[in-house]
């Protein structure tokens, strides 16, 4: 068995109900709090004495300037909210230490130097079963100057606490239980197929995924099915600490250069992507093992099932997000440098990369 190592949020809790130990949680660390919501600050109502500060999409440069402002005399950053909002929470928490500007830190656009000191204690509440952010030491932040989505990375940025309660993702609308839990499968299925898997990272992997298979469908189309909502938060959970400590694939590679450039949410382009992915995989690599072991979990045929589940979820094509033929080329070049690709099972050609992004528009 090859090295490997595991690292998670400091304390993950778990269950129906627990959003109401999240006032308890905050002062283990210290009475001032700023917490980071979607762009309706009021939405929820704890925390009723702490600082706001709202993003909506995917957090830019100018939201973590904007939160950083706020961080003085803070002693935790608490995030409730969907992936983007957890992100943002999790790089304003690192930021508002650094001795330097996000430009020193930050990765493609950036320096990307080592954060210098320990984050703000930060605890991830996620609303919805997507990204997996409550378990990653990374924040993806978008730059409308670059047209790129970059991240700010390091050990130190895994939450203080990551508190998952499945009654939050009751009113989320299906359009995005639809793509946010494609987004969570996806991370699973990339994560355990791909070259740095290990064991630890496998076997979250294959649960994440037999709760997907049986729950995504049903949340899908029952909002208030906390069975299958509770099956959806343990998914994208698992799915955040497999990507932290395996990697991704080539649906995270397309996804990259995507999201820069273009408005597109990224749990909507990774659903239109995976089963084209999944099959130029599944047709090229040569070590069948997990791939014959997916068939299985997902009754018998990944390829079909993936396939027949885009439809019934009624995910977008990429044309829905503005994207041309006439853009693919630039995409798959762009897609063949992203950090996630290196760890994809096989080595994709430019003309396979083409071909995957025309199934999917």
């Amino acid at each position: 068995m090859h090295r490997f190592e595991f690292m998670t949020a400091q304390r993950i809790v778990f269950g129906r109900g627990v959003i109401a130990e999240l006032e308890a949680l905050c002062a283990g660390f210290g009475s001032n709090v700023l917490m980071v919501t979607g762009s309706d600050p009021n939405r929820f109502s704890v925390l009723p004495k702490a600082k706001r500060v709202s993003v909506s999409g995917e957090p830019t440069v100018a939201d973590l300037e904007r939160g950083r402002a706020l961080t003085a005399q803070i002693d935790v950053v608490v995030a409730i909210g969907g992936g983007s909002v957890i992100d943002a929470g999790k790089a304003i928490a690192a930021m508002a230490t650094q001795p330097g500007d996000l430009m020193r830190y930050i990765e493609v656009i950036g320096e990307g130097r080592p954060l210098e000191a320990a984050p703000l204690p930060f605890i991830a509440v996620p609303t919805t079963a997507g990204t997996g952010a409550e378990a990653t030491r990374n924040a993806v932040i978008a730059s409308e100057t670059h047209r790129v989505k970059a991240s700010l990375r390091h050990a130190s940025m895994l939450p203080r606490v990551a508190l998952i309660d499945p009654e939050l993702a009751r009113g989320v609308p299906p359009a995005v239980t639809a793509a946010s839990g494609m987004d969570a499968l996806t991370q699973c299925l990339e994560a355990f197929v791909c070259t740095r898997a290990q064991p630890m990272t496998d076997a979250l992997c294959v649960d994440g995924i037999t709760r997907a298979a049986r729950s995504l469908e049903r949340a899908f189309h029952d909002g208030n099915d906390l069975d299958a909502r509770e099956d959806m938060a343990l998914c994208a959970l698992y799915s955040g600490m497999a990507l932290a400590n395996a990697g991704l694939g080539a649906v995270h590679g397309f996804a990259a250069p995507i999201g820069g450039m273009f408005h597109a949410p990224h749990g909507a382009v990774c659903a239109a992507l995976l089963a084209p992915v999944w099959s130029a995989n599944a047709q090229r690599v040569t070590n069948r093992e997990k791939f014959e072991c997916v068939d299985e979990l997902l009754g018998g045929d990944a390829i079909s099932w993936l396939r027949g589940m885009t439809e019934r979820l009624r995910i977008p094509k990429l044309t829905a997000w503005g994207i041309q033929e006439t853009d693919l080329d630039e995409i798959a070049r762009k897609a063949a440098a992203a950090s996630s690709m290196k760890a994809n099972p096989v080595a994709l050609t430019h003309a396979e990369l083409v071909a995957i992004l025309r199934e999917a528009l």
